[in-house]
């Protein structure tokens, strides 16, 4: 499939309706985006998709308004932020907006309960989705620090309980480290 040409409508439209009919946040629309972009549109390649969702996933706030800007930032600089910022930030907004409007009938509406309940349902096979794609692509690399660091990271985070933040810390330490280390083997 040929790369379809860049347009900021077309930017806007993607980041509105994958936004619109996403739910359960950047877990679940981040692999959309990835279907969208890289797939799709082939707007930006996996491994740079992969390096956008790591920034996004250790920088403070949302994950997928995070991963709209660096989608954004890469495809058209500033105007490509505000953009892709707007569609997704938008549905959210008009949807909370709504529902905040009725809540108390939202609240007790036993058929809106279960609805909820089994997107609970899809959502974590969403999730559990990414985690398998995600660990794929980094032992695709064969690369065995990686793979370790991988694994071990997701058996301290959940066995010994340690927070998320701590771990994403240390593992971008391990590879400022690497990087120099590497850079400093090849001069």
């Amino acid at each position: 499939m040929d790369q379809q040409p860049f347009t900021y409508r077309k930017l806007f439209t993607s980041t509105f309706f994958l936004s619109a009919f996403t739910f359960g946040g950047g877990y679940v629309i981040v692999p959309l985006m990835r279907k969208k972009f890289v797939e799709q549109l082939q707007w930006i390649d996996e491994e740079e998709m992969m390096d956008m969702v790591a920034i996004s996933q250790s920088a403070p706030g949302a994950m997928a308004v995070n991963t709209s800007i660096m989608t954004g930032y890469r495809l058209a600089g500033i105007k490509g932020v505000l953009v892709s910022v707007t569609g997704t930030v938008l549905p959210p907004l008009l949807i909370l907006s709504l529902i905040s409007y009725f809540y108390i009938a939202f609240r007790e509406n036993a058929v809106i309960g279960a609805v909820m309940k089994g997107m609970q349902a899809g959502v974590a096979a969403v999730i559990v989705d990414v985690v398998i794609n995600m660990g794929q692509n980094v032992v695709k690399e064969k690369d065995i620090l990686s793979d370790l660091l991988m694994i071990a990271v997701f058996l301290i985070t959940y066995l010994l309980e340690v927070n998320v933040a701590v771990m994403i810390a240390f593992a971008a330490i391990i590879g400022v480290v690497r990087f120099y280390y590497e850079k400093r083997k090849a001069a």
